[in-house]
């Protein structure tokens, strides 16, 4: 059985439960997200790799969501913990409504903003996304965020020494009787109990418990993954004082990432330290109500919840492709921390060499962007700043930008229409919608349309043709970009693929 034979699983239909069972049975990690398992006699449910023995098959059932396992009655294992697992490849390769809103209550939309909300980013009515949501995921979206919610709280009990009741509110719960309810159900343990199992196997999110104020994960995701290629992309696009890529020979693979996130309450600072099998986050100056908007937000960055086995055996197909993609395995699409950023800086970038964009990026920051306060340093002796809101780069964005009066005006036009309200990018937008609205607007070709759509919506059948190092690598591999049907639904992988090729070739590390 391959990593191929889940993706096809429709939402709106249970996942095939002999190609679930052989994954349950040969403990086949590369499921785990994919879909979870509950067994009857037990009352519990577990990831695919679960260690303990295998169920017989008249026993289980398999759904797509812990939610749904939580709807049932079914308490989370405490031995696999299955809320630790990397989210499910499904929501980015379906765009149906099902997909878009679960990408929206990962990043805590619920929470923010209600069921009214969340349905109004989708643009359907409340009513109408609680009966899809209920008939193709098996829980309406107060029960997906009440699963959303749980895990934030078990990673705030075990990951930091908050009070409980500042973890109750923290995780988005209305009161802390809702928050103990809420433990007891999906954990068979009270919160003091479940803070008591933070050592060894039992906590699989962190390391230590945090100081005050900031919070230490672990992100898993599916191997393999091609860090040298995330580490030339953050290097090269990287934002003086937003951004910083530190060579540190202590670290596991001699590099560390540290990052200013503009979140709901707040700017924090994030430090990813990669590892071979999982990625060490350090969260720091963290509005607590914004962890799992960052968690997500830093996994769509790093596109650990890829199905990237299933994305390099579909590409190897193609036999001319295929030595392409068998000498990088694990590579990833980099995502997108903050829709509205990514739109401005890839405007930057066009039609203009990468340290000319950063050139400009860099002056943007310089003079626009929020400096953290308390002298916090971004590891290059700069302070730290957030990148610059929509609405500052449309009002003060002219007396910082240089080049053609034409490339200045469409800048601060996309600039105004984002902060107007106009253009509302976001993960939970349909991707063709997306371009859509991207295309219309004055200065946006189909090159910026493109790689905004597939970095924010995480779509991973985006193929940049008009790329002019993707034509380039086309041609040295005789390569026909017209006729790529038989890529999808992973022809943005084939784009990083072709990319990295012909940086290769060029004499870069990645």
């Amino acid at each position: 059985m391959t990593t191929a034979s889940v993706e096809h699983t429709v939402p709106g239909s249970a996942p095939d439960f002999d190609r679930c069972y052989r994954a349950l049975q040969a403990r086949d990690a590369r499921f785990d997200g994919q879909f979870f398992v509950t067994v009857r006699t037990t009352g519990i449910y577990c990831r695919p790799s679960c260690p303990a023995q295998t169920p017989r098959p008249h026993n289980v059932a398999f759904v797509l969501t812990a939610a749904a396992a939580q709807q049932q009655g079914y308490r989370a294992c405490r031995r696999c913990a299955p809320d630790a697992v990397p989210g499910s490849p499904l929501w980015n390769v379906n765009a149906d409504m099902s997909a878009r809103a679960m990408r929206l209550i990962a990043d805590g939309v619920v929470e923010r903003e209600g069921v009214g909300g969340l349905a109004a980013r989708l643009k359907y009515s409340p009513r109408h996304l609680n009966r899809v949501l209920t008939d193709h995921l098996g829980a309406g979206p107060l029960a997906l965020a009440r699963a959303h919610r749980a895990t934030n709280a078990r990673v705030l009990i075990q990951c930091t020494t908050l009070p409980m009741s500042d973890v109750a509110f923290a995780a988005g719960f209305a009161s802390i009787r809702q928050f103990n309810d809420t433990i007891r159900a999906v954990f068979g343990l009270t919160p003091t109990e479940l803070r008591r199992l933070r050592n060894g196997r039992d906590r699989p999110h962190a390391e230590a418990p945090s100081a005050p104020g900031s919070v230490s994960l672990r992100l898993p995701f599916r191997a393999p993954y091609r860090w040298t290629w995330m580490r030339w992309f953050l290097s090269a696009h990287a934002a003086a004082g937003v951004e910083t890529v530190i060579d540190d020979a202590d670290a596991p693979l001699g590099w560390r990432f540290r990052r200013v996130i503009n979140l709901p309450h707040g700017s924090a600072i994030a430090e990813i330290e990669p590892h071979d099998d999982h990625v060490g986050v350090v969260l720091s100056r963290l509005d607590m109500r914004d962890l799992g908007a960052a968690v997500n937000r830093l996994r769509r960055l790093l596109d650990l919840d890829a199905d990237i086995t299933a994305a390099a055996e579909t590409l190897a197909d193609d036999p001319t492709l295929r030595p392409v993609v068998e000498t990088a395995p694990g590579l990833r699409v980099p995502g997108s921390l903050d829709p509205a950023e990514t739109i401005i800086r890839t405007m930057l970038g066009q039609q203009v060499s990468l340290a000319a964009a950063r050139h400009q990026i860099d002056r943007l920051v310089d003079a626009l962007g929020e400096a953290l306060p308390d002298g916090a340093t971004s590891g290059a002796d700069r302070v730290p700043k957030a990148f610059p809101t929509s609405a500052a780069i449309a009002a003060h964005g002219r007396e910082v930008l240089r080049g053609p009066r034409r490339r200045i005006d469409a800048v601060i036009g996309v600039a105004e229409a984002l902060a107007e309200g106009r253009v509302e990018p976001h993960a939970g937008v349909d991707a063709s919608d997306l371009r859509a609205q991207l295309i219309e607007l004055p200065g946006i070709g189909p090159w910026t349309a493109d790689i905004v759509t597939m970095r924010v919506t995480g779509d991973p059948d985006v193929l940049l043709a008009n790329d002019l190092v993707v034509a380039r690598a086309a041609a040295d591999l005789g390569l026909d970009l017209r006729d790529t049907h038989h890529w999808a639904p992973w022809r943005s992988y084939a784009t990083m693929h072709l990319w990295r090729h012909r940086l290769a070739g060029a004499g870069e590390d990645v």
